[in-house]
């Protein structure tokens, strides 16, 4: 590989860093103006065209153009300015990427874009994306519960792209040995099948067993040419989502975002308030409204963590409520998904079950002392309902987690003022400190951010063969573990801004968790010697173009 294809090759690219001799040796005199920069000096002088960008939306199209000529200088940046570059390279901005995905179209970012019409093409789609590299890491969606803006189809494998960019900057998963992956099922989106420049299969979404075996052939390839892979679904549909989970779960190393990866953070950020409020897990009584794949996956992460805590599965189950769109879930309720039905309650448990038809009725039925939002209602999280929770628990804690903004239950700024500075608050999205009656309340972001990275180093590092519900408690107490309780107004979880730190703690106590349960393939003598040796940071190194 010489000249043009360097310079065209984002892995193999430094741009203006190119020695004269390595311009000599690959062919490259000529191609670059003649002063050779380091690598820092070309993180300044990008970062100030960045600057220069006046809008969000423009901010991440640079980004990504620097993304696609040269990673190394990409993930410098990043590492540099995490805190900043996360809300543009995903969560929020990555929104309108996506609902701009057709018109912005420029290239296709490594990804491997797999069609539920073309099922004979997998193995070979999944072998060209790669081209040769040694891939340890899937990210693979089909988009059809994006974020908080539902179906997207193709224009979706954004989020993949995305997720893997968080990844690498915040825990250094190498950027060659990643691979974004968009299965394309269709859209139910009419939006999309009415636009004649949308790039993915122009029909309605394929459900049912025509769905099930692409999911099949998709997993058998990953299994023949990625063995050593650690396979991440993310934004799959209500529908789908958990019986993907459930049926490779104990056959390959997979995990699902969504419903674990939430359900984790979330459990971090409970553990962090309990810690702050020295309550017990077992006596809280636990509420979610939003009874999707997010809301569901939460639940069962806390149920699972109340099972360890010493509650039989009957007990646990009893402090669990669950709220969607007809009210109380009840074992009658109409069109349930298998999810939903484990944690329905009986009609008869209330003199008034009739009328648990919303959420102010039912908080002020159950007095729960936890209410997590997944429901993408604004403003869902009232006055009255944060009063009615703080009158009967001395520390409410209120996870509005909807995202993005527009879509939050509640504003952190409202529950401190509504519950005189009672309530224990994370956010799905970030949140600027509070400053009430003389203390300044730091508000922790429930962001599946601040546990991925971590354990997906932790796992690839220890060659895990699972990943399990003992691993994924082990993540959630470290991540919780890590609040200051001492300080008035203290976050219930740590900083984004300390997110490469937590996340090497978090690698390395995962790595430990999966050799003390044996699931690792190859020996592992020293737990934090083999996260190292698996880091990858943003160097230039000497040139292998062969």
């Amino acid at each position: 590989m010489r000249g043009i294809e360097i310079l065209n090759n984002p892995f193999l690219n430094k741009g203006t860093a190119f020695t004269k001799e390595e311009r000599e040796q690959y062919g490259l005199t000529g191609m670059l103006p003649a002063k050779v920069q380091t690598l820092e000096q070309q993180a300044v002088q990008t970062y100030g065209q960045y600057l220069s960008k006046t809008t969000d939306l423009e901010k991440r199209l640079f980004l990504m153009e620097i993304f696609n000529t040269n990673r190394t200088l990409f993930y410098k940046l990043m590492g540099q300015h995490v805190v900043e570059f996360m809300p543009i390279v995903y969560d929020p901005t990555v929104a309108d990427s996506i609902e701009q995905y057709n018109e912005l179209f420029v290239e296709p970012q490594d990804a491997a874009f797999l069609s539920v019409d073309d099922p004979e093409s997998i193995k070979d789609s999944l072998k060209n994306a790669a081209a040769g590299r040694d891939i340890r890491l899937i990210v693979v969606t089909d988009a059809e519960g994006i974020l908080g803006i539902g179906d997207w189809g193709v224009n979706g494998v954004d989020i993949a792209i995305g997720k893997l960019m968080v990844y690498t900057a915040a825990a250094g998963i190498n950027p060659a040995q990643v691979l974004p992956v968009s299965i394309d099922a269709g859209t139910n989106n009419q939006e999309l099948l009415n636009d004649p420049l949308y790039l993915g299969n122009q029909h309605e979404r394929v459900y049912g067993d025509k769905y099930y075996a692409m999911i099949d052939q998709f997993v058998e390839a990953v299994e023949d040419l990625f063995p050593e892979v650690l396979l991440h679904w993310e934004d799959f549909g209500r529908s789908n989502a958990a019986n993907i989970l459930e049926k490779y779960q104990d056959r390959i190393t997979t995990f699902n975002d969504d419903i674990q990866g939430t359900g984790i953070v979330v459990l971090a950020g409970v553990l962090g308030a309990l810690n702050i409020s020295q309550e017990d897990l077992t006596k809280q009584t636990v509420m979610t409204f939003g009874a999707g794949t997010a809301g569901v996956g939460i639940a069962n992460q806390l149920l699972d963590e109340m099972k360890r805590q010493g509650l039989s599965e009957a007990e646990a189950r009893k402090h669990f409520y669950m709220v969607d769109k007809q009210g109380v879930l009840f074992e009658d309720t109409e069109e349930l998904t298998p999810g939903q039905k484990d944690f329905v309650r009986q009609r008869s448990e209330f003199s008034n079950a009739d009328e648990l038809t919303n959420l102010a009725a039912a908080v002020k039925a159950i007095h729960p002392t936890i209410i997590i939002g997944t429901s993408t209602q604004p403003g869902a999280f009232t006055e009255e309902i944060v009063k009615e929770l703080a009158a009967n628990t001395e520390r409410p804690i209120i996870f509005p987690l909807s995202n993005p903004t527009k879509l939050a239950e509640a504003t952190a700024e409202d529950l401190i003022k509504w519950t005189d500075g009672k309530a224990l608050i994370g956010t799905g999205i970030p949140a600027a400190d509070v400053e009430y009656k003389g203390v300044t309340y730091q508000i922790g972001q429930a962001n599946n951010a601040l546990m991925y990275p971590g354990l997906g180093l932790g796992i690839i590092a220890s060659t895990a063969t699972r990943v399990t519900g003992e691993t994924l408690s082990q993540a959630s107490h470290a991540l919780g573990g890590i609040v200051d309780t001492s300080k008035p107004g203290a976050a219930v979880l740590p900083p984004v801004s300390k997110l490469t730190e937590f996340s090497q703690t978090i690698a390395e106590v995962v790595a430990k968790s999966v050799v003390d349960q044996k699931l690792n393939k190859e020996e592992i003598k020293d737990i934090k010697q083999a996260v190292e040796e698996m880091k990858w940071y943003p160097e230039y190194q000497v040139l292998d173009a062969e």
